[in-house]
């Protein structure tokens, strides 16, 4: 089958846009999703100042696959991936439709992949935490792209540049992780604010290196020093960034926001690219 005959006739029934911005949500707890609070409240902002998208395309941290699967099934469900939380939030439903045909063409988008197409995943927290906020209504499609953790962070950043062409078509593409992650040394004491000397070193260094669009020592964040290994103890809420990353085109910016450490070791830090 052609792929750009596939992706023509898909685009056919959507309006031609101009480019979509691309977010990195640091997501934090799962209580995001149904508390309103700072974070919860600048998502919802975020979507009230973007183009209402036609599908959002999440890259979670918390769908860490063998090999890169996309959902697609026409509704899928809400997964509740997580432990020790009050009923409330297992209780959270977010019925949002999926799109196949969107999941199919998007498949056929990505050459550096052989892209399955999953009916067995969902919305993991990691996708419906912020989607919920953004667009509560759940009248927009949200598919889930997983990461292959058998790969590097080169490779997620050359794999989302593949995705560009969503981005004229009105699908928002979404990676939700945290840059600075090692849970094994939250502190309770700063639960609501404060991070130790080496995530606000790491959290800086990586601001500078987006706002300057420095992106390789981002790449190579294995060679950045002691500090950046207890920042990303393993990969999986670090590598979503480098599909925002690898998405930025040359005449863009990046803009931060939701720019806090909270629990010593994670940061909430967030980045915009594009208008």
């Amino acid at each position: 089958m052609n792929t750009l005959n596939q992706f023509k006739n898909f685009t056919s029934g959507l309006s031609s846009t101009e480019l979509m911005p691309v977010l990195f949500m640091g997501h934090g707890s799962p209580m995001n999703g149904i508390e309103v609070n700072e974070f919860s409240a600048k998502w919802a902002e975020i979507a009230k100042n973007i183009p209402v998208p036609q599908a959002v395309l999440v890259v979670s941290a918390h769908w860490f696959t063998r090999g890169t699967r996309i959902t697609a099934m026409d509704f899928p469900p809400t997964i509740h991936d997580f432990g020790g939380f009050p009923q409330a939030l297992f209780d959270v439903q977010y019925p949002a439709p999926g799109n196949p045909q969107l999941a199919q063409e998007t498949a056929e988008l990505i050459k550096g992949a052989s892209v399955i197409l999953d009916h067995d995943w969902g919305l993991d927290h990691g996708a419906w935490s912020v989607v919920k906020n953004m667009y509560p209504e759940a009248n927009i499609p949200v598919l889930q792209l997983s990461i292959d953790y058998t790969k590097d962070a080169r490779y997620h950043y050359e794999l989302a540049q593949e995705l560009a062409a969503l981005r004229r078509k009105g699908v928002l593409i979404l990676g939700s992780g945290n840059m600075v992650h090692n849970l094994r040394m939250m502190s309770w004491e700063m639960i609501n604010g404060g991070g130790y000397d080496w995530a606000l070193e790491m959290d800086e260094k990586f601001k500078s290196l987006i706002l300057n669009r420095d992106h390789k020592p981002l790449i190579n964040y294995q060679q950045m020093g002691s500090a950046a290994l207890l920042a990303i103890p393993t990969p999986e809420h670090y590598l979503p960034l480098m599909y925002a990353l690898g998405l930025q085109q040359a005449n863009e910016e990046a803009s931060l926001f939701n720019d806090k450490a909270v629990g010593g070791s994670l940061t909430m830090t967030s980045v915009k690219i594009g208008a």
